[in-house]
């Protein structure tokens, strides 16, 4: 099986340093990890088709970075069977000019009002993501609050007291896009948040290995 991963963007969410992380889970479970610093591979149909797993860790992009024909190539490449899975604004708070990239990722970064220590309530132990896992945990990061596709199948929630409303916020979720599997976990702002907390470093890798087109 093969991943490929492109990182850049804001280096305030340490795409090299988690991106390095994923690839480092990855490959302990036999999958060869690609990881480039640009975007050209997008541009690639066939190169992109090749590849089992797409994880996109390009955060906060300007349309004239990742353009329309790329976010084409990529839903092309997931429909016909390529997993797409990823965390935090490396997948979240990335492309937020393309409607096709919205529809096909779930979801999209809007603000995080608060950031600090609060609650992640998992709703489904089913899916192996989250099998196993505790039904609340604690979390310290951002938490953010997300524009939201409400067909995507949520695996865990964070409640959200915002302007005088509580809103169950989904924070994990999974669905498929044509043939492909979608994973993704707005956990994980810094590369060190993965180490300060391992069982969401766990979760993201079922997340991804669930995502990833089997042989």
């Amino acid at each position: 099986m093969k991943a490929f991963i492109y990182q850049g963007g804001w280096d305030g969410h340490t795409p090299k340093e988690t991106s390095a992380l994923m690839a480092e889970d990855l490959e302990k479970q036999g999958v060869k990890v690609t990881i480039e610093d640009h975007l050209k591979t997008l541009l690639d149909k066939t190169k992109l088709a090749s590849y089992d797993l797409v994880i996109p860790f390009w955060t906060m992009s300007p349309p004239d970075q990742i353009t329309g024909e790329m976010v084409g190539n990529l839903s092309d490449a997931v429909k016909a069977g390529t997993g797409l899975a990823g965390v935090h604004g490396g997948m979240g708070d990335s492309v937020r000019h393309s409607q096709l990239y919205l529809w096909m990722t779930g979801g999209q970064f809007l603000d995080h009002p608060f950031t600090g220590d609060y609650i992640v309530r998992v709703t489904d132990h089913s899916h192996p993501a989250t099998a196993g896992m505790p039904k609340t945990f604690r979390y310290k990061s951002e938490q953010y609050y997300m524009a939201m596709d409400p067909a995507v199948k949520v695996l865990a929630y964070t409640d959200y007291p915002l302007h005088g409303e509580n809103v169950e916020m989904p924070t994990i979720w999974h669905r498929m896009w044509g043939k492909g599997r979608v994973f993704y976990s707005a956990l994980g702002h810094v590369a060190k948040e993965f180490l300060d907390f391992p069982a969401v470093r766990e979760m993201t890798l079922r997340g991804m290995m669930w995502a990833i087109r089997k042989p």
